[in-house]
């Protein structure tokens, strides 16, 4: 089985595909025709930081999250093309309260909008995980309980929030069919790992769960925090998220190596890491439909490298 380094991720009716050396987002149009978008990637290769293990990871998540940011937005205004206005107008409420674009829109610069959209959802991502947790434990105050037990109870309460929200987030309908994509995207990939042709019924018999999923990353970031924070002291609550915050990177970068590792190994070891991302995938992926798994099969063939070398682990 080949281990490849392409790597996906969905979209609103569509998805992107990021290879070694291109990237491209398909979509499909509301009259069911598929808009294709694709792009050579940029790539520095004088950024040293980027090839230093534990270091490296902190670079390509902010990258992926601007590509990722940019390739919803993208998304979103194709999706909402050919649609009745009164349609139109209610998906773009949805959209615009997901992007916050309005202001955006009127001054016109694109790529300032891109990078509030991530300032945004690192700030939300800070408040949910990060203060809300540490807060909670002070609950825990009147209680004799040792350093190690409450930094143990807020990791509790992290995970718990983390799962909450996913659940929450899966019962929105427009939510539900970027699962969908989701499920469409890894079924794919796995396709092309295991060299399948990629035909709409090979990639049906596959799995819609990868252990390299964003979802799993995310889950390993936050069962390493528990045992980085576990290991710092017990200040504030003010205290205690800064301190978070500073140990954020530290956190990332492990995290992304162990990601990285568990991608690629078959090992016993590999597969109990990879088993609670995989289980929290039955909430982020879906089953797709064929028209689905056809726009994957269109984003991934935009991004196979010729020279089959510059796609290996």
């Amino acid at each position: 089985m080949k281990k490849t380094t392409i790597g996906g991720m969905a979209l609103i009716e569509g998805i992107m595909m990021k290879g070694p050396k291109k990237i491209s987002i398909v979509i499909r149009k509301p009259n069911g025709e598929l808009y294709k978008e694709v792009k050579d990637l940029s790539i520095d290769d004088t950024n040293k930081f980027k090839k230093i293990p534990f270091i490296r990871g902190v670079f390509i998540l902010f990258e992926q999250m601007f590509l990722g940011t940019r390739a919803l937005v993208k998304s979103a205004d194709i999706a909402m093309q050919d649609l009745p206005q009164e349609e139109r107008e209610k998906q773009k409420d949805f959209f615009d309260r997901l992007f916050e674009k309005k202001f955006f829109q009127k001054i016109g610069i694109s790529d300032i909008a891109i990078y509030f959209s991530v300032i945004l959802s690192v700030i939300l991502g800070i408040l949910l995980f990060f203060y809300i947790p540490t807060w909670s434990v002070e609950i825990f105050k009147k209680f004799d309980i040792n350093n190690f037990g409450k930094n143990m109870i807020e990791g509790i309460v992290r995970v718990i929030v983390f799962i909450l929200y996913l659940f929450f987030a899966s019962q929105m309908k427009e939510i539900k069919r970027v699962f969908e994509y989701h499920g469409a995207e890894h079924k794919t990939i796995f396709a092309y790992e295991n060299g399948s042709e990629l035909t709409v019924q090979n990639i049906k018999k596959f799995s819609t769960h990868h252990p390299r999923c964003g979802t799993s990353f995310l889950f390993i970031v936050i069962i390493i925090s528990i045992i980085v924070f576990t290991l710092s002291g017990w200040q504030s609550v003010l205290i205690r998220t800064t301190l978070r915050l500073l140990l954020l990177p530290i956190i990332v970068g492990i995290s992304y190596e162990i990601i990285r590792w568990a991608g690629k190994s078959e090992s016993f070891l590999a597969k109990i890491v990879s088993y609670p991302g995989l289980w929290l995938q039955n909430i982020t992926t879906r089953e797709p439909d064929e028209k689905q798994i056809e726009v994957a099969i269109e984003a991934l063939k935009e991004v196979i490298p010729e020279d089959k070398s510059l796609d290996e682990w």
